[in-house]
């Protein structure tokens, strides 16, 4: 099964709210969409899902045009970050609900609520209403619904949103597995870069409703088409800055400076934006040719293993981010040291510099 968009729009009181979009989404893996809150993510999902009507463009499910067929219709799933169940109901008949609208026989309802069941470790709890249920629970069981339903398309928006880490960490691990080989396109939408890495497949990088970049998501986290794709694919935000290039020196002020390396030799001389995301930006000195830079320390953050700090340079707002716990004093100005080798370079445009 494929699902493919061309050329869909939404308006919102008679502004374009997604832009012109054309992507064709595969199974076999995960299709995330990746973006801030806001950027359209819901909304593209609501288009795909039949929930809103698109303004112009087309959807083709297997090459079958089912633009103007309503949810029901399309044989599709769809789980929130909020827990959607039916509080009167006990779990077996929250995931068998879509089974029994369709009319199926009841021997084979309870054969796919037991295997949805068996795969989100829910057997335990087919007896339970949602109430008796934690958080992690519930949601399995709206994941159970989507599995048993067998549907053509599943969409997952932000589904582990409101869950505590752990159970997070747990679910985001099963998630891949849970739907390999049932022939379903399987759309994933999320506002972390590090969620999209760990679920692979292709990421559709989103921002202001519009679909910056596409393609598989391990190629376009290491390689981003424009600035924009490039931001929107980092967390903390990625660190941006006019530079100079003349010869084989890279100048982004009077005191930071280093030799053009690598993609960087190859550029004609001129102004470019450098972009270098946090975890690239040291408090230590890791390898001799790092780039020492002096900045004044704004705010710092300890989280779990990691130490960040954002301070200034120059008029510029950076962003460190690395392991262990550093000594920064907020107010105080402290060395770092940019990994060149890093960096990513765009026109003043914006579009990626070749």
């Amino acid at each position: 099964m494929t699902l493919e968009l061309k050329g869909i729009t939404k308006r919102v009181d008679g502004r374009l709210h997604i832009k012109e979009t054309s992507l064709r989404l595969e199974p076999g893996h995960f299709n995330v969409l990746l973006g801030e809150t806001g950027a359209g993510k819901t909304s593209l999902i609501k288009l795909m899902a039949g929930l809103d009507r698109c303004a112009s463009g087309s959807i083709l499910m297997e090459g079958v045009d089912v633009t103007k067929q309503n949810t029901q219709q399309r044989n599709i799933s769809l789980v929130h970050q909020f827990f959607v169940n039916y509080p009167h109901m006990s779990v077996f008949d929250n995931i068998a609900s879509p089974l029994k609208v369709a009319g199926m026989a009841k021997s084979e309802i309870e054969g796919r609520v037991e295997e949805a069941a068996d795969l989100l470790q829910l057997r335990p709890m087919l007896h339970r209403r949602p109430h008796e249920l934690s958080g992690g629970q519930q949601q399995r069981t709206a994941l159970a619904r989507a599995i048993a339903k067998e549907s053509n398309a599943v969409f997952l928006d932000e589904p582990l949103a409101n869950l505590d880490y752990k159970l997070r960490e747990e679910l985001r691990a099963q998630l891949p597995e849970l739907f390999a080989g049932r022939g379903a396109v399987v759309v994933y939408a999320t506002s972390e870069p590090e969620e999209a890495l760990l679920l692979g497949g292709q990421t559709a990088l989103m921002q202001d409703g519009n679909v910056t970049q596409f393609g598989k998501t391990a190629d376009i986290y290491r390689n981003p088409a424009d600035l924009v794709s490039a931001s929107v694919f980092s967390d903390p935000p990625i660190n941006s800055a006019r530079v100079t290039k003349k010869g084989d020196e890279i100048r982004l002020d009077a005191h930071v400076k280093w030799t053009a390396t690598g993609e960087a030799s190859g550029l004609a001389d001129g102004e470019y934006d450098v972009a270098v995301r946090p975890h690239y930006v040291s408090p230590v000195r890791i390898a001799d040719r790092h780039v020492p830079m002096t900045g004044t320390v704004q705010v710092t953050e300890l989280t779990g293993s990691e130490s960040s700090a954002h301070f200034k340079l120059g008029d510029q707002s950076w962003v460190s981010l690395s392991q262990g716990v550093h000594p920064y004093q907020v107010g105080e100005d402290h060395e770092f040291f940019m990994d060149p080798d890093h960096c990513f370079y765009f026109l003043p445009n914006g579009q990626r510099a070749r």
